[in-house]
């Protein structure tokens, strides 16, 4: 009985949103509602004709469908204050209206059968909110009403066509203005001011009361990211099995946050992100371990009222994710060339092939080396250039990206770094380790004055030297919704899958999605799909733009570019195994 009963005090809150609604839209069904709100009459809890409650009830119903323990308390406080209200009223004795009216009864009993549900499901709202959420809804509440009576106040002294009235009056107005009280007679004879002056000082009440109930209610931050004794403990687990998934190495990032197995075996790593618990990839560690690390990060998920998500999952993880109830989307494809079966002949590798001769008799040089082998003067180099390069100020890149270059933590990562006739740095290219025997990319940069052709002729060159250096594959880029331009551009393809491709060409003008695949096509990979993992299809919107804030891809108002923080070299490490160098000149 506990979920129906919970569900049960959702659904009413949404319908009695959506009567409220109709109610402002409605002028005859307005009258009604207030006529049964006024004198001997009295409506259900939250029933009303007013916008206010409309919002208010919607913010009450979303709060309790994540299983909000605040929006609980708030809802059978007034929800119980309420219904006592009414059984008082119906049960005075003596000489009572209020027991005139049937509609009366019926407001009480629905009101009290809501406050049953809310005891009977009380616990299912389990979702805590952050401690500091009660003091931040009053004090944003306070500094809300001096703003906005301050901007008021301004409004009226500009507009004011009365005489005779003070600072205190005009303040006054604005702030019994953006609380709906009507303003004094006093204040009413010294001041006049235009409809929309009026209008404006209610619409900031209205963003207020939206800000006031987000705060009292927002979902708690993670503030526990990956610490030192965290990352070696992953550190050890990819030691293991890290040649499973190609993006394991990317859960190093220091941005996220890891929940372990009981048994310490299996990890999860994730960020939350807009009240999204984003996990990327496949779980750390030994598979047979991997469901009690799920669990666990599903329970935190649940406690904190964080939607649980996975970007870039396998077709493996994702089959496990599923008995645990998320349900998949297919993501795009990673592209992941097998060296063994890579070969620049033939007339499929023509276009390719006349690019990497064409830059390669231009002079141009490709030097293999890890990280940990780079002295500091020239790595320090490398990270200059590397972010003079950047496509712009953000740093992109969540799931498939490391966010950092240089730090010795990361010393068997390897560089590629390419060389004009001149001897000149011109780009680079670098690559997390994905086992003992292959590489994923993590960063690409290159001068825009240089050849066309150059990525293509730098990953052209660890291929081929890849044998050299005892490598068997190597991941490269993810290709977003891949299918749909590969089976977009076929004879008959339908109109709805061309329409799909056609919508996903306009965006590609901004975000590369299109020019991705066929820089990773040129390659003849294997493609591997990827998958986004999710509990709820409601919450797929806030999924996507939880994951498009993470890769960058949306930006939130942040420092100037002066204080962003940028790539650092710190001190060194004990080295890793070499790497076999490449010479200048690209034989290994």
């Amino acid at each position: 009985m506990r979920p129906r009963a919970a569900a049960a005090t959702v659904w009413y809150l949404r319908l009695v949103a959506l009567l409220n609604l109709v109610a402002v839209l409605l002028v005859p069904f307005r009258n009604t509602v207030r006529h049964h709100s006024e004198g001997d009459f009295f409506t259900p809890y939250l029933v009303t004709a007013g916008l206010a409650t409309m919002v208010l009830s919607l913010f009450l119903a979303v709060a309790m469908r994540r299983r909000k323990r605040a929006a609980w308390i708030f809802n059978i406080a007034l929800g119980g204050l309420t219904f006592l209200i009414y059984v008082l009223a119906l049960a005075w004795p003596g000489e009572n209206h209020f027991r005139d009216h049937g509609f009366n009864y019926f407001s009480a009993v629905l009101t009290g059968l809501l406050v049953l549900a809310l005891l009977v499901g009380r616990k299912e709202f389990v979702s805590k909110g952050d401690r500091s959420n009660p003091k931040m809804a009053v004090a944003t509440f306070i500094g809300g009403l001096l703003v906005g009576g301050a901007i008021g106040a301004l409004l009226v002294t500009l507009n004011n066509s009365l005489p005779g009235a003070g600072l205190g009056d005009r303040f006054g107005y604005a702030l019994a203005r953006m609380i709906t009280i009507e303003p004094t007679e006093h204040v009413q004879d010294v001041i006049d001011v235009p409809t929309w002056v009026n209008a404006f000082i209610n619409a900031m009440s209205a963003v207020l009361f939206l800000l006031v109930l987000y705060v009292a209610f927002r979902s708690p931050r993670d503030k526990e990211l990956l610490n030192p004794d965290d990352e070696q403990q992953l550190r050890e687990l990819l030691a293991k099995q890290g040649g499973r998934d190609s993006l394991g190495y990317f859960a190093l990032r220091r941005d996220k946050a890891v929940i372990f197995s009981p048994t310490g075996k299996a990890a999860v790593t994730y960020r939350v992100v807009g009240g999204v618990s984003l996990a990327s990839g496949d779980p750390i560690g030994d598979p047979e371990a991997w469901p009690g690390a799920i669990e666990l990060w599903l329970a935190e998920a649940r406690e904190h009222a964080w939607a649980p998500a996975v970007m870039g999952a396998s077709e493996e993880a994702g089959v496990i994710y599923a008995r645990h109830g998320l349900d998949a989307l297919e993501l795009g494809d990673e592209a992941i060339v097998e060296l063994d079966e890579f070969s620049l002949e033939g007339r499929a590798m023509r276009v390719v092939r006349q690019a990497y001769n064409r830059v390669k008799r231009a002079g141009y040089t490709i030097r293999i080396r890890r990280h940990e082998d780079i002295p500091e003067e020239e790595m320090a180099e490398l990270l200059t250039k590397a972010d003079r390069w950047r496509d712009g100020q953000t740093e992109r890149g969540f799931s498939m990206a490391l966010g950092r270059l240089g730090d010795p933590a990361d010393g068997r990562c390897v560089m590629l770094e390419c060389h004009d006739a001149e001897g000149e740095l011109r780009a680079v290219l670098s690559f997390v380790p994905w086992g003992d025997k292959g590489l994923s990319l993590d960063l690409m940069r290159r001068d825009r004055e240089t050849e066309n052709g150059l990525m293509e002729f730098m990953v052209i060159e660890l291929l081929e030297q890849a044998k050299e250096i005892q490598l068997e594959r190597v991941s490269l880029n993810f290709a977003m919704f891949r299918s749909v331009f590969e089976r977009g551009s076929r004879l008959g393809a339908g109109p709805v899958l061309r329409l799909w491709r056609a919508v996903l060409g306009f965006f590609s003008r901004w975000w590369q999605i299109e020019s991705l695949y066929r820089a990773n096509a040129k390659y003849r990979p294997i493609w591997e799909p990827r998958y986004l993992l999710f509990e709820k299809s409601s919450e797929i919107p806030r999924i996507g733009i939880a994951s498009a804030r993470a890769e960058g891809f949306i930006t939130a108002p942040s420092l100037p570019a002066l204080f962003r923080r940028r790539h650092v070299r710190v001190a060194s490490v004990p080295s890793a195994p070499k790497l076999p160098t490449a010479e200048r000149g690209g034989k290994g």
